[in-house]
């Protein structure tokens, strides 16, 4: 199935329950934009490559092309998250669970931002839709364990390589350029940096940018009362909608994400950041092509840990890393409890 622009204006017109399932979608955009996707250029900005307003800019271009490039490719990220939990043939109770697990997701990510801790805007997504479900259901015969299957594969996936291929990306760097003067290679690991910063904002919009135009789709059309679509085709307009509103995302709030994961965790040299960027964009595009959804800011974030490994264990301020990993871990309790309570709410109120 699929949706034409006009149909979808005049369907947001029309019906309160598609406006407000769309408001709520582009909510969670939104708030990727600027406690996620600013992951991708942290590195580009803390190491001054780039000023953080033209990071954003290309940031912006490069996560449309990558939802672009990457669903004319294959869509089965977003199909991954399409169907990972079942929310029942009635459209009304479906839709109103829909729209209770988008606002427990922005109402943690926002919480998350006010304290610049880089949480995973992928597992928010996740933990809501799954907790919505289980409560709208009452027990676990609306999940579909097969796809969540895959978000496990990706949650150890997106850890252990972006920490090991931060590690020997950087390493592999220094003996390529172990006898040349760091002072003449700056520039052109600056220019690197670019591309590494563009590269990865490019995988960002492969991944999550899946992630959130499947879930867009799955809120229209149980808001038009239909239940049993098992596949869609993303419209161009969709991408690049979801792409201007990411990008106004993190031009809004993105700073205080940037400055958690850029400068605060490990004080990173030019060549240093290159690494980062391409071992994250690296494992990135391995889990797009194959299908599994993982999270950009583990993978980026562990990337970055493991370049400051590489050098020693001390370069990494673990107390930065420990709050963060606390927020992962916390994540999908704390975001499928909030899903499943406010569909208890959503429920009672409408």
């Amino acid at each position: 199935m699929s949706i034409g622009f006009g149909e979808f204006l005049a369907e947001m017109g029309g019906n309160p329950l598609v406006a407000l399932t769309v408001i709520l979608t582009l909510g969670v955009v939104l708030v990727n934009g600027w406690t996620d996707a600013p992951n991708a250029i942290a590195t580009c900005v803390s190491t001054r490559a780039m000023s953080a307003h033209s990071a954003i800019a290309m940031a912006a271009v490069f996560n449309f092309l990558g939802v672009l490039v990457m669903t004319m490719i294959n869509q089965k990220v977003a199909m991954t998250i399409y169907n990972m939990v079942d929310f029942g043939s009635n459209a009304g109770e479906a839709t109103i669970a829909l729209c209770a697990a988008l606002f427990a997701i922005v109402a943690w990510a926002v919480t998350a931002w006010k304290f610049g801790i880089p949480t995973s805007e992928s597992h928010a997504l996740i933990a809501g839709l799954t907790g919505s479900a289980i409560s709208l259901h009452g027990g676990l015969s609306a999940v579909n364990g097969a796809e969540w299957a895959k978000v496990l594969y990706g949650l150890v996936l997106s850890s252990m390589l972006g920490f090991g291929a931060g590690f020997g990306a950087v390493r592999l760097i220094e003996a390529i350029f172990k006898k040349r003067d760091r002072l003449k290679t700056l520039s052109g690991f600056k220019k690197a940096q670019i591309f590494g910063g563009a590269f990865m904002a490019f995988m960002h919009g492969a991944q999550d940018g899946q992630k959130f135009m499947g879930i867009f789709l799955l809120g229209i059309f149980l808001a038009r009362g239909n239940t049993d679509a098992t596949g869609f085709n993303i419209p161009i307009w969709l991408m690049a909608l979801c792409s201007l509103v990411m990008g106004l995302g993190t031009s809004i709030g993105g700073y205080r994400i940037i400055k958690s994961v850029g400068m605060d965790m490990v004080k990173l040299k030019t060549y240093q950041g290159f690494a980062a960027d391409v071992a994250a964009a690296g494992c990135l595009l391995l889990s797009s092509i194959t299908g599994i959804p993982v999270s950009t800011t583990h993978t980026k974030t562990t990337a970055i840990m493991g370049v400051g490994a590489s050098k020693r264990m001390s370069a990494v301020n673990w107390a930065v890393v420990r709050d963060m990993i606390l927020a992962w871990v916390l994540t999908f309790p704390g975001c499928g409890l909030l899903g499943y309570l406010m569909v208890k709410l959503f429920m009672h109120l409408l």
